[in-house]
């Protein structure tokens, strides 16, 4: 279930942000949630071993813009697309935010002008998708002096789309208690990188548009909980063209 918000400057003015604004749009997410679900999520989340899931995804901000060094600044209105399978967290969000009427968004804020639900799109066992936020998927690795090093895949390596359908099925399993023995694959068919520093985090994703085949219960899952690894973070949410 996804909701996709229209904003605007409570003044009309622009929207002022950092370039690397992903980790100010969590924020105003997990602030417009109640907060015994956003406590919830942001210290425990949905367990899957020792990994943590938080089963919700956000695309980047839509609208005209423009660069200046190290910040963005939006003119009019922009838009936040919003996903997660777990749709409490969306009923609760969207309820949240019409209730209080605005969002607000790093320094900004912003006022709600519509709050849509996009019909769900038909999914079949091979369709062409089109990232929203760039997908990403990594290994952590040791180097000869014993230190851990994040390796990030390339689409073009065959570890990711391996590590795409690794992660989809925990999501899976975690969603509907269910193990699939088929695998889903992705090609990328007009791709670009993508480098995002999250939190003083340097993580590599990439945009554009892949292939994406397999069993429809993973793709499912993933256009409702993020394709890849970071959802949370802003990665991974796609739109089926």
């Amino acid at each position: 279930m996804r909701v996709v918000l229209k904003l605007r400057d409570s003044n009309d003015d622009l929207i002022n942000l950092p370039q690397q604004y992903n980790h100010l749009v969590q924020a105003a997410i997990y602030n417009s949630i109640s907060p015994t679900l956003s406590n919830f999520l942001h210290e425990r989340g949905f367990l899957y071993g020792k990994r943590s899931f938080k089963l919700f995804t956000f695309s980047r901000l839509f609208g005209r813009y423009k660069r200046n060094n190290m910040n963005i600044s939006f003119e009019g209105e922009v838009e936040l697309w919003i996903s997660s399978p777990i749709k409490r967290f969306v009923k609760d969000l969207t309820n949240s935010i019409l209730k209080r009427g605005y969002m607000i968004i790093g320094n900004n804020k912003l006022n709600i002008v519509e709050a849509r639900f996009p019909k769900e799109p038909k999914i079949s066992k091979e369709v062409k998708i089109k990232m929203l936020s760039p997908v990403t998927v990594y290994s952590t690795l040791y180097a000869s002096d014993g230190k851990k090093k994040t390796y990030y895949y390339s689409p073009f390596e065959k570890e990711f789309s391996k590590l795409i359908d690794e992660n989809a099925k925990k999501k899976l399993l975690l969603l509907k208690q269910r193990k699939i023995i088929s695998s889903l694959e992705i090609v990328p068919l007009r791709v670009r990188e993508s480098v995002i520093i999250f939190k003083g985090t340097v993580i590599k994703g990439w945009y554009g548009d892949f292939l994406l085949r397999g069993p429809i219960i993973l793709m499912r899952c993933t256009y409702d909980a993020g394709l890849g690894a970071k959802n949370s973070e802003g990665f991974g949410m796609f739109e089926v063209v």
